[in-house]
């Protein structure tokens, strides 16, 4: 593409020299994958900054640069630009043709539940004949291809690059997940959402953000992003009506809003709730009419996972049938309430919870079905949120009968000093700590005897573990599963 229509999309920049005839190959923003004639986007990141990397890049065959500061580089076109982050979701945009203008976009946030909404409505998707594309925590997926990520929100030159591959293979809906931070630094700055989803708050990313008022400001910009306007396309904000934050975001929002809940008042609801050890039973009540569902998930935070699919579905005018076919063939989502199943007289299961809330959850929905001791083995990111580290400890050791405190991911944090900040103001002494995660595993599944529950939570689908900022291979379900052969 040629230069000028690309920078065309900014409405001020300035150049050391003239932009005319010049073709641009690929867009970057790694220094390290330049190659002859493309352009380079200095982005500051939170540990270096892309500034630095500018002459690098230039020597790798950059021919132009888009920087926010004043470079010295005579041999090549430098274009700056009073913001390149947002300048480089504007140019991606532009560079690939504005993709999402060309698909149903589903943007689905909030603290919990998000990765496993998005496998719900892949689901309903794919009983819909419908070709669908995701972009989650887990992996990106188009159609049947999948791919791996690096963060939950990609960067918006790598989103926009997914999109336009998904335009390119006929993909008609696609849902992705959308954090906090990747609002707050305008990762989805460009794409066109039609549907935005909020599924609940509760305390997680108080490292980034000031405080709980700041996080729910970034979870609202994707409801303030549907716009203002009306022109023939219909955008919604779908709703979690239970969350104490839903009034928050209904006023973020200048399109409809459509609510789903099961104890407050609301557009689609869930009723008559049965639990049983393999699953749960319940009706859903819409404007539409009403659907009776038999599970095989479990819990009542699938319950609600289950209502916001069900509502972007109905939205979306997939027919009723086809939502509750799709939702009673589920079986699970990786790393989310997975049962690790080795012939033993016990249940061991692997979550994902790392906030207070979600352990919680998953915690009530193990007492309401364990027949004797659950046991949980659990700790803490390092380089987060250090608040949250004692409540997650008060809660283990609230619902389990021994809690066993571990290594989560210290990164660059010495874990022991983690487990102290979960156990130091503690005030019952139903547990244990094990830096060794493996060996805490080993333990706990030692502990275990018939009807017995284990929960190792924290990591979920993660097959890593960050020390000193090295990640070695790890995967609570193989280790899980190894302790179990070992127990015999």
């Amino acid at each position: 593409m040629q230069l000028t229509e690309i920078l065309s999309e900014l409405p001020f920049y300035q150049t050391n020299k003239s932009i005319d005839d010049i073709t641009i190959n690929e867009l970057k923003v790694d220094h390290r994958e330049i190659n002859k004639g493309d352009l380079f986007i200095c982005i500051k990141g939170f540990t270096v900054d892309g500034h630095d990397f500018a002459n690098k890049a230039v020597e790798n065959g950059a021919v132009v640069i888009i920087a926010e500061k004043e470079l010295q580089i005579p041999e090549a076109i430098v274009v700056t630009v009073p913001d390149t982050s947002r300048a480089l979701a504007f140019l991606a945009v532009k560079y690939f043709n504005y993709p999402t203008e060309k698909i149903s976009l589903i943007g689905i946030t909030g603290t919990n539940g998000k990765t496993t909404t998005t496998y719900l409505l892949d689901a309903i998707f794919a009983e819909s004949n419908m070709k669908s594309g995701l972009i989650g925590t887990i992996q990106s997926k188009i159609g049947s291809e999948i791919f791996p990520v690096k963060n939950t929100t990609p960067d918006a030159l790598t989103l926009q690059h997914i999109f336009n591959k998904m335009v390119k293979e006929n993909v008609q809906v696609a849902s992705m997940e959308v954090s906090s931070h990747a609002l707050d630094l305008g990762r989805v700055f460009g794409c066109e959402f039609d549907i935005a989803l909020f599924t609940n708050l509760s305390q997680d990313h108080l490292d980034y953000h000031q405080d709980m008022n700041d996080y729910i400001r970034a979870k609202s910009l994707l409801f303030s992003g549907l716009g203002n306007g009306y022109k023939g396309n219909t955008k919604y904000a779908v709703i979690n009506a239970d969350d104490s934050y839903s009034e928050y975001i209904k006023k973020s929002t200048a399109q409809h809003v459509v609510t789903y809940g099961i104890h407050s008042e609301a557009d689609v609801r869930a009723t008559n709730i049965t639990y049983e050890i393999k699953g749960m039973s319940f009706t859903i009540v819409s404007p539409l009419g009403n659907m009776k569902i038999h599970s095989q998930l479990i819990g009542k935070f699938n319950i609600y996972n289950m209502l916001a699919a069900t509502t972007v579905a109905i939205l979306l005018k997939i027919p009723f049938q086809t939502i509750k076919n799709a939702l009673e063939k589920i079986s699970g989502v990786n790393g989310r309430f997975e049962q690790v199943k080795a012939g033993q007289n016990f249940a061991v299961i692997v979550d994902y919870a790392h906030t207070p809330d979600s352990l919680e959850n998953v915690l009530q929905t193990i007492k309401g079905f364990a027949e004797k001791r659950i046991y949980v083995v659990v700790g803490a990111g390092g380089d987060r949120d250090r608040t949250k580290r004692p409540l997650m400890a008060k809660i283990a050791t609230k619902y389990a009968h021994t809690a066993i405190f571990t290594s989560d991911n210290p990164r660059t944090e010495d874990p022991r000093e983690i487990l102290r900040d979960m156990t130091n103001t503690l005030e019952d002494n139903n547990y244990q700590v094990i830096v060794n995660r493996k060996e805490a595993i080993y333990h706990s599944i030692q502990l275990a005897e018939a009807g017995d529950v284990v929960l190792i939570a924290g990591k979920g689908h993660e097959t890593y573990q960050e020390i000193n900022g090295v990640k070695h291979d790890f995967d609570d379900r193989i280790v899980a599963k190894e302790a179990i052969d070992q127990k015999g």
